[in-house]
């Protein structure tokens, strides 16, 4: 038995769609970055983009347990000295509704270049419409 690399022309990208009405946030990052990096795949490579692309449609109906809505906080910071701000779960889906989805996934990709690759091909939507339908993705159940 032998262990196979994967080779560029040998990887073969596919399409899914991914609906998060009423999903558990950390339970659909998990299954999205996944799919992204390619990991389900007989064929995963760590070097180098296997993964397939994801559509999630209804990104801002997503739950989280317990009391997290409020008592999470998301922290940005500019480099200046008291320039730390501070952001619940509520506010920033009320605000940008991608967002949390978007960090939560990013979070579980590794952090090297090819983070960056992998975000590219996560496409989020707030709400059910996307324009992705002549990619005809399949439905991803989580």
């Amino acid at each position: 038995m032998r262990t196979t690399i994967a080779k560029k022309e040998d990887v073969n990208q596919k399409w899914y769609l991914v609906d998060a009405k009423d999903k558990i946030l950390g339970r659909i990052a998990t299954t999205i970055a996944n799919k992204l990096r390619g990991k389900d795949k007989p064929t995963f490579s760590p070097h180098m983009d296997c993964g397939d692309h994801v559509i999630v449609i209804n990104a801002d109906k997503i739950k989280l347990t317990g009391t997290k809505m409020d008592s999470k906080k998301y922290y940005t910071h500019s480099g200046y000295p008291g320039a730390i701000k501070e952001e619940s779960a509520k506010r920033l889906i009320e605000r940008k509704p991608t967002r949390l989805l978007e960090l939560a996934v990013s979070g579980m990709l590794p952090k090297n270049k090819l983070r960056k690759v992998f975000m590219k091909k996560l496409k989020l939507y707030a709400g059910e419409e996307h324009q992705h339908s002549a990619q005809s993705p399949e439905v991803l159940e989580v």
